[in-house]
């Protein structure tokens, strides 16, 4: 499925968090409600025979796509966090990033030794904040972990901060 039309949905807002970052705002894209059904469809068709059991969404804009692939394929979703967010006992990581530090935190009875895990998030820019998902959930020793992304800022290689050994999808490349 060639999806490089929804591109051009997809806005840039200059100096945004900060000077000299160029943010890719996908709210432009979601809000048209058959740009956003395509992505879930192409989401989806990406994992449908591989026996997913959760989707890890990230905070907050992964919860958008993660969301909707777990509709998709009728498996659960499983929000990870920004610390003091989720009401149970959580396992958490903590993570150095663009910005700073921050911390990732799970329910510590979300995931299973047989579960097969997609963690989903919007957009790769640097890794750091998938690259600790992967830690953490690697900790409750699922059969497998997939990652993916709609958006992909190549020119950043977050890829190489990522496993080796798992496989990583974006939908779209920029």
């Amino acid at each position: 499925m060639n999806l490089e039309h929804l591109k051009a949905a997809i806005r840039d807002i200059p100096d945004f968090p900060s000077k000299g970052i160029v943010f890719k705002d996908l709210t432009t894209l979601l809000k048209n409600g058959p740009d956003l059904h395509e992505i879930g469809v192409a989401l989806a068709d990406l994992y449908r025979e591989l026996g997913v059991t959760k989707v890890v969404g990230i905070e907050s804009r992964g919860f958008i796509g993660g969301s909707i692939l777990a509709y998709e394929l009728g498996c659960g979703f499983v929000p990870a966090r920004k610390p003091g967010k989720l009401p149970s006992v959580t396992i958490k990581k903590t993570y150095a990033k663009e910005y700073g530090v921050d911390t990732i935190e799970l329910h510590s009875d979300a995931i299973n030794e047989n579960d097969v895990v997609v963690l989903h998030d919007d957009l790769l820019a640097t890794g750091g904040t998938m690259r600790a998902c992967y830690d953490l959930v690697k900790t409750m020793n699922p059969k497998k972990i997939y990652i993916n992304f709609v958006v992909e800022l190549s020119a950043l290689n977050g890829r190489e901060n990522l496993p080796e050994d798992c496989e990583v999808t974006s939908l779209l490349k920029f």
